[in-house]
Formats: C-alpha cells, sequence, structure tokens
C-alpha cells in the first residue's frame, strides 16, 4: 500500500516555450477535489479543481484527468541533477510514496483516501514547458533515455484527495503492459507498440492510432 505524500496545484503563469500560458510549477495545497473533466477539447481541462491546464491540445482530459509521480523517482532525479526537487517539480498533482507508479499497468485502478478511485490510463509525454520548467541542458533527452515518466490516471470516482491518503491497488487487467511499455510505444519502439495493440491496452480511439502506428513501423522495417 502507497500513500499520497503531497497534493500539488498548478496557477496560470506566462509560458516562455509556448504561446499558452502553463500551470506546470504546481505548489502544494491541503487537500484537492478530484473529477472526471470531460473531453481533451472543450472540456474542464484538469481533473483536479483550480488546476490550470493551459495547452489544451496536448494537456488535460480525461485520460490525463491526474498526473502522479513517485517521490522516489524525484529523489532518484536529485541525485542526477544534484539539486533538490520538491514535490510538485515535475508537474505532478499527486507526489506518491512506497507505490510502484512508474511499472503500474495500463488500467490497473486505485482506490485513494476513502472516496476516490484513480485508473491509469498511460504515460507522460514530455513536452517543451517542461523542459524551459526543468531548466536543465538537454532535459528531454535525458528524460525519454531514462523511461519512467509518471503515470497520467483518470478519474472513475470523484472525491477528495489529501496528504497522508492511503494508496490502494483495487484491481488489474489481465494483460502486462506497463506505464513505460506506452511510453516506449509512443517513441515507435515497435515491440513496445505491438504489445500495446495486442492487449488493446487504450481506448477506442488512441488503440486504432497504435494500430495506425504499428502498421506504419511495420512497412519501414520490410523496407529496411
Amino acid at each position: 500500500m502507497g500513500r499520497v505524500l503531497s497534493v500539488n496545484i498548478g496557477r496560470r503563469q506566462p509560458n516562455s516555450a509556448k504561446d499558452t500560458a502553463t500551470g506546470i510549477d504546481k505548489q502544494a495545497v491541503d487537500s484537492a477535489q478530484l473529477r472526471a473533466p470531460g473531453p481533451k477539447h472543450g472540456g474542464l481541462g484538469s481533473g483536479v479543481v483550480g488546476d490550470f491546464v493551459g495547452d489544451t491540445r496536448h494537456h488535460g482530459g480525461d485520460d490525463q484527468a491526474v498526473y502522479a509521480v513517485a517521490r522516489e523517482e524525484l529523489d532518484w532525479w536529485s541525485a542526477q541533477l544534484g539539486r533538490d526537487l520538491r514535490n510538485g517539480t515535475f508537474g505532478e498533482n499527486l507526489t506518491t510514496s512506497e507505490l510502484d507508479v512508474d511499472h503500474a499497468l495500463i488500467g490497473e485502478r486505485w482506490q485513494v483516501g476513502d472516496e476516490v478511485v484513480l485508473r491509469v490510463a498511460g504515460p507522460r509525454i514530455p513536452c517543451g514547458t517542461f523542459r524551459m520548467h526543468m531548466g536543465e541542458r538537454g532535459w528531454l533527452k535525458k528524460f525519454v533515455a531514462h523511461g519512467l515518466s509518471g503515470a497520467y490516471l483518470a478519474v472513475e470516482a470523484p472525491g477528495t484527495v489529501r496528504p497522508g491518503d492511503a494508496i490502494r491497488v483495487l484491481s488489474r487487467p489481465g494483460h502486462d503492459v506497463d506505464v513505460p511499455t506506452t511510453f516506449r510505444a509512443f517513441y515507435d519502439d515497435i515491440d513496445a507498440v505491438r504489445a500495446v495493440v495486442d492487449a488493446r491496452a487504450f481506448g477506442d480511439g488512441e488503440h486504432e492510432a497504435m494500430v495506425s502506428r504499428l502498421a506504419k513501423l511495420e512497412r519501414r522495417a520490410a523496407r529496411a
């Protein structure tokens, strides 16, 4: 059983990396209300009430409602970078402890506290805003090479989350596709794409996109 170490919310701020504002610089709060925000385009943005999402073309919506990162992962990066990384540094809404966020299975369901149920929906794909926020030379390349992205979560049952809330795994799917596998799939690792497609780990829209990606990669491999 894991626990919530910190609940973090981002306020609207200027973004030097894009034309849109950003909420990536998240700060710890005493509690937050979680709910399903609806579709990425036309929905409420974040699944965390009061959390700002600027680039709604690429972020937010039901399958990116909440972002979780393990404190242990932040500690690893702190050692690599030689600087302290506070909770919320990666733009995560939930900083967790004693929970293997980065090897959760896609479709795994978590009970958080007494009310909230979250479903592991996919990896975080790093962007220019993340690079700007971190201020580290070659940051995106380092992050992708490491391959552990934290997890985006969908909200299945809404409610309030607080630091100290227990996180319990309620159920796991029958496949073995975890978050790092899907992360590699988005970077055209053909074996990872095939695993994601075979397991039908994603919903209909993303599944069809992965089927198309796999076909493209197989055609490329056949020509090589």
